[in-house]
């Protein structure tokens, strides 16, 4: 069986389904109650214990 060529509208649909998924596999570790925890050493994490402290002291 031959290879066939994706006409252009479908490349384009495979590649944004692509990023799509990509997207929303970053993005639900930075969900709050995430299934998955945040490792301790991420840096968002220490950023937001460093905003945490800098909310503290500015109350």
């Amino acid at each position: 069986m031959g290879v066939t060529r994706l006409k252009r509208k479908d490349r384009r649909n495979k590649t944004t389904s692509r990023m799509e998924v990509q997207f929303l596999k970053l993005g639900r570790n930075v969900e709050l109650g995430s299934r998955s925890k945040m490792p301790k050493n991420s840096q968002i994490t220490k950023n937001n214990e460093i905003l945490d402290k800098l909310a503290a002291e500015a109350k």
